[in-house]
């Protein structure tokens, strides 16, 4: 799980929404802003991905621990992940698929990154 001190607190997510650019990934979408300093991030599960409380926390919890490997190239963006409505399809399996559902996870999120460098 990603430390509290590199997530997003209410009024910066507000900001983001106000001023931030997007970049897309057929289940997950970043709205960022370019910033000096600390990296900080946030996963958002809309009741669109599910209606369960606990399949969208699932979500925000794979996000956290999928994402913490690549804080280091994130370094001048601040923004929130936001699942699609098929990503608990794609993320959100319990038992055995489930590392299959964070391979999928990791997949979107190196595609996103990749994005940012051009953008």
């Amino acid at each position: 799980m990603l430390p509290k001190k590199n997530r997003l607190d209410t009024k910066t997510v507000e900001q983001i929404w106000k001023e931030g650019r997007f970049v897309n990934s057929p289940n997950i979408t970043f709205k960022f802003i370019k910033t000096k300093g600390e990296t900080k991030v946030s996963f958002i599960s809309p009741k669109t991905a599910s209606k369960s409380a606990v399949l969208r926390n699932l979500l925000r919890r794979r996000g956290y621990r999928a994402i913490e490997p690549y804080m280091s190239k994130l370094t001048g963006f601040t923004g929130a992940f936001v699942f699609g409505k098929k990503s608990l399809t794609q993320f959100g399996a319990k038992g055995p698929k489930s590392k299959e559902m964070m391979k999928n996870l990791d997949q979107e999120l190196k595609f996103i990154i990749d994005k940012l460098k051009n953008a």
